[in-house]
This record gives structure tokens, C-alpha cells and sequence, in this order.
């Protein structure tokens, strides 16, 4: 068994991983952004630390510039028509002092635990109010004090708001890599077959490779790179799958082909769950020893957060 033979073969499927990756990501950040997913669970976490409040705390100035803005929906970006969008990041900085604006705690460098109390019983149920209360409960009454704990009570929710997210958009990373393996019928063991078997599809494919590396991943041309590999018959769908029938086939047989069919998408499936950065990076480093680098796939951030 050769050895290089055996590095064209897993060259081109990952290849094949990469562009398949590279369109789950691009549709996880199409519907990252159409359903605003980071921004819900950004709000969601506002909620808990402003309660009924968090409206009047995203109105604040500092916090409202941070809106991103967009299309207002798919078919505006033939009139250009934007809108602010729900709030995806904000500092913790600045969601402290937007905070400490709307409690009535900015102004005030030094109060008593009677007019703490009364600031912070002016706030609806949440558990920010609660926080507030055990720490005024503890004797903590500084307001230097208590913007040092809120602080770090921010800086924790924030990275729970981040967190969530991410695991949203996993889900639909997975959900996404099954249904494009599906869609596309990419099964991995007849792919490995047929580059093995086949020494001008493993050439054609590690030339692709070396252009996704040579454009950075994240510039690389996918819809020229499924053509030029469909070319040299890597068919990604369904259509192929007549060629592939056992001849002549027996109950036995007929088992062990759909076995291995579902296992070949399986497998398509995991492998490109893992995104398209993960690949290219593989990827750079099998074409380019010791010069591989950081990702630059930018689609793969949304699922990272």
C-alpha cells in the first residue's frame, strides 16, 4: 500500500469536506443572521440581569450605538434598505455603566445601605436585583465595590449569553452537515474508492487543494472547485448511485451495500460537522509542511461565537 497514494486519497476527501463545509457554514450564518440567534441570546441574558428593565437598558445610548445594522430582509439588498438589528456583543464595560445609568448609581459616589435599598427596590424581579440585594445583605455598600462585583457578574452572564449561542449554532451546523450529506448523497467510502482507483482524480484533486490553500480557504472559489471535481467524475448526488449496485445481487449482498452506503454518510456527515476552518487547516498542513497557520474561514466564526 502506498503511502502517497494514501495521502491523495485523504487530500481529496478533504476536499470534498471542505467545500461541503464551507457551504453548512455559509447557511449557518445566513440563518444566524436572518434569525438574529446570537442577538436572542444576547437579550435573553439582558433579561435576567434587567428583568422587565432590559428594554429601557438596550434604549441607553451606549448600548443602543452597538446595534448591528443590516438588510432588513433578503430582498432588500436590491433597494439597500437597512435597519438596526437586536444587539449581538457588548462590553462588559460598557453594560456595567449602562447599568449602573439606569439603577441611579453613576452620580452617586457615596450612599447609604438605607438609599442602596431604596435605588435597588425600584427594580423589577430579576436576578441582577437579587445579586444587588446579597451583596448590599454582605455589607458590600461601596459603590467602587459593588461596580467591582457587577463586573465580574457581567463578564460571567456575557460568556453564558456567548456560550449559548455557540451551542445553537452547533446544532445547526449538525443538523445542516446531515441534511447536505443527504442532499448531495456524499457517501465517503465510494469517494475513497474512487480516488484510489483512480490516479488522475487523486491528481485533479490535491491540484484543487493546493488552489484552496494558495486562496486562502475563505477566497477559494467553491461553486469552479465542485465543478472542476464533478469534471473528473467526483459526483456529489444521488445520480451516481446506479453504477454503484451490486450486480447481480443476493439478500446478503443488497445488506452489506446499504450497511456501508449508510456508514459512508455517516461518516460524510461528522466529518463535515467539523467546519470548513478545521479542514482547510488540515488541509494547508498535508500540502504545506511547516507552514501551516491560523484559519481564515470566516463562516465558521458564527458557529464559534
Amino acid at each position: 500500500m502506498s503511502i502517497p497514494q494514501v495521502l491523495e486519497v485523504a487530500i481529496g476527501l478533504i476536499v470534498v469536506y471542505y467545500v461541503l463545509g464551507s457551504i453548512v457554514s455559509l447557511v449557518t450564518k445566513w440563518i444566524n443572521e436572518m434569525f438574529e440567534t446570537r442577538g436572542i441570546a444576547v437579550e435573553r441574558y439582558l433579561k435576567k440581569i434587567a428583568g422587565d428593565k432590559v428594554i429601557r437598558l438596550t434604549n441607553l445610548p451606549q448600548i443602543k450605538a452597538l446595534q448591528p445594522i443590516r438588510y432588513k430582509n433578503w430582498f432588500s439588498v436590491f433597494g439597500a434598505v437597512t435597519e438596526p438589528k437586536k444587539i449581538e456583543k457588548i462590553p462588559v464595560a460598557t453594560l456595567v455603566d449602562a447599568y449602573f445609568d439606569m439603577v441611579g448609581l453613576t452620580a452617586n459616589k457615596a450612599l447609604g445601605t438605607d438609599e442602596l435599598i431604596a435605588l435597588i427596590n425600584k427594580l423589577p424581579a430579576s436576578e441582577g436585583k437579587t445579586a444587588f440585594i446579597n451583596w448590599i445583605n454582605q455589607g458590600v455598600t461601596s459603590i467602587e465595590d459593588l461596580r467591582t462585583r457587577t463586573t465580574a457578574y457581567f463578564t460571567g452572564m456575557m460568556d453564558q449569553a456567548a456560550a449559548t449561542f455557540k451551542a445553537n449554532a452547533r446544532s445547526f451546523v449538525i443538523i445542516l452537515s446531515i441534511a447536505v450529506t443527504l442532499l448531495f448523497g456524499t457517501d465517503s467510502i465510494q469517494l475513497a474508492r474512487d480516488l484510489w482507483n483512480n490516479a488522475e482524480l487523486r491528481a485533479i484533486a490535491a491540484a484543487q487543494a493546493d488552489a484552496v490553500v494558495a486562496q486562502e480557504g475563505v477566497n477559494a472559489d467553491l461553486t469552479s472547485l465542485v465543478k472542476d471535481l464533478g469534471a473528473f467524475s467526483i459526483k456529489i448526488g444521488w445520480w451516481r448511485q446506479a453504477e454503484n449496485l451490486p450486480e447481480n445481487p443476493t439478500i446478503s449482498d443488497w445488506v452489506i451495500f446499504v450497511l456501508l452506503k449508510f456508514v459512508g454518510l455517516c461518516i460524510t456527515a461528522v466529518a463535515v460537522s467539523q467546519g470548513s476552518s478545521f479542514w482547510y487547516d488540515l488541509l494547508k498542513k498535508l500540502t504545506s509542511p511547516g507552514k501551516s497557520g491560523g484559519s481564515s474561514s470566516s463562516a465558521d466564526s458564527e458557529a464559534k461565537g
